[in-house]
């Protein structure tokens, strides 16, 4: 028996009346309304529904109304409901048309019997309408994985709560010869156990790549463990490495503490700004990567390890060498697999994608919408020297979307941020294409190829230091075909 059998006529005619304006709020409020039967086929579409129709692949209405509801929409879910007789009340479709915020609801005759069901495309632009909650729910589930790896139990060398990469190859963003190129170099890297050595400008992403290559390799299981050389008191680095035996001084912890090799044992030990290490403490770094081995201090035993080791430096380690201040013994032990980080100059055609990433990331984790960077901001953007590289072009981004109130940044506003930073020498916006076409186009085409090919040469040579083969590579040719095309190839 229906429920509302037993309720008064008054009271059926207002039931009735407010399904009535419910279908009708719902048809004129909504982006399109089917109805489907109970073989499910569809059987009805309103006219914001019919929008739709082209980008599902139909001409025309009876293309899609009396056919089977699964053979017309993708992904649909109308089955469900009609099987069921359970409402889907908010959902994410995505089909040819489009990704939808939608409802199903089921349509029961006067007996209860589902007789078919109602289907409901609430947002046809869900990134737009629920941004906020889609962007808050993508940081939790960002922040809920992080503290999954982080507790993860990693039974490693007796060891728990090991920890694990956060990046992986694809977080390096880039589709230029330079980023493909030291891609190329890091998947190589992390096919072998000889150290890294990661070289380049401050905030080119030499951590994002040692996690890379961490995860990469055959110890991707294993722990990795970091340490800022240049961020720990000279004092306190030798315990920071090898450890400390227990009671080995005053003060000291009873058990006794594991360095960062001992941690690092089974997976990677990522030393940043090795430039930066004290030259006594560099003879027995030096000992310990050679014999696979530390004496924690205060101990007079020797611990066995296994790490692989990848080292960074934003300085110029072969000049420190030259100077006294680096031991050449130990440059070369880490200087077997060095990869070479590019600038952000070198790289100039990442920076749309690299701002488009970074935006995201800022929107995610602020829980605000994702700002229009506009292709005049884009093209200053392309301009700039970028001394602090990808680390300056992140800081750029964040206090253009906090002082802006606006949805998009334009060139005008980017201008005085950069000013604002102290930056007195701003380049101008990069050049774009002209559609009408300059006089200096108006030239041989073959000439303007040629010109065009050894100014890369030369800015290839430039960024490989000399060095032929490492150019051909990035280049994409062969060594001979780089001699053959080199102006001058002595």
């Amino acid at each position: 028996m229906n429920p509302t059998d037993s309720l008064p006529r008054d009271a059926q005619s207002i039931l009735e009346l407010a399904a009535r304006s419910m279908f009708g709020l719902f048809a004129s409020a909504s982006e399109g309304m089917m109805l489907v039967d109970r073989q499910a086929r569809v059987v009805w579409i309103n006219d914001q529904y019919k929008r739709f129709l082209p980008a599902l692949g139909f001409a025309h209405e009876d293309e899609f109304v009396g056919h089977p509801v699964s053979a017309v929409v993708q992904n649909t879910q109308m089955h469900q409901v009609l099987e069921t007789g359970k409402p889907i009340l908010i959902d994410l479709l995505t089909n040819r048309a489009g990704t939808f915020v939608v409802s199903r609801i089921p349509l029961r005759d006067s007996a209860g019997v589902v007789i078919g069901a109602l289907g409901i495309v609430l947002f046809d632009q869900p990134e737009t309408h629920l941004q906020p909650l889609i962007a808050k729910f993508s940081l939790l589930q960002r922040d809920l994985d992080e503290a999954r790896r982080e507790l993860a139990v990693q039974r490693i060398g007796g060891k728990q709560g090991a920890r694990q990469s956060k990046y992986t190859l694809a977080s390096f963003v880039g589709t230029s010869a330079a980023a493909v190129e030291v891609k190329r170099q890091a998947r190589r890297a992390a096919q072998s156990s000889s150290p890294v050595l990661l070289l380049g400008e401050t905030g080119t992403g030499k951590e994002l790549l040692a996690h890379a290559i961490h995860a990469l390799s055959h110890r991707a299981q294993g722990p990795f463990v970091g340490v800022n050389i240049a961020a720990v008191p000279d004092t306190l680095l030798e315990a920071e490495f090898f450890g400390v035996a227990p009671g080995a001084y005053t003060g000291a912890d009873r058990k006794g503490r594991d360095g960062k090799f001992k941690l690092a044992d089974g997976g990677t030990l990522f030393l940043d700004e090795i430039g930066d290490m004290p030259q006594g403490l560099q003879a027995k770094l030096l000992r310990a990567l050679q014999e696979g081995e530390i004496e924690p201090l205060g101990s007079n035993r020797l611990v066995p390890f296994d790490a692989r080791v990848v080292a960074a430096t934003s300085r110029d380690l072969a000049a420190l060498v030259r100077e006294g201040k680096f031991r050449e013994d130990l440059f070369y032990r880490l200087n077997v697999l060095p990869i070479r980080v590019p600038s952000l100059r070198e790289r100039r055609s990442d920076i749309p994608a690299l701002v488009e990433s970074l935006s995201e990331d800022m929107a995610l984790r602020s829980g605000s919408a994702q700002p229009e960077v506009l292709p005049d901001a884009l093209a200053l953007l392309a301009g700039q020297k970028w001394r602090g590289n990808i680390r300056e072009l992140r800081n750029v981004l964040e206090q253009a979307a906090l002082s802006c109130d606006l949805p998009s940044i334009d060139a005008a506003q980017l201008e005085k941020i950069l000013r604002g930073s102290g930056l007195e020498d701003i380049a101008p916006a990069l050049a774009q294409p002209s559609t009408a076409g300059g006089a200096d186009l108006l030239r041989p085409l073959a000439e303007q190829v040629a010109e065009l090919e050894q100014r890369a040469i030369a800015a290839a040579l430039v960024a490989t230091q000399g060095n032929k083969l490492a150019t051909a590579r990035l280049l994409g040719i062969s060594r001979a075909t780089l001699y053959g095309r080199m102006v001058n190839p002595d």
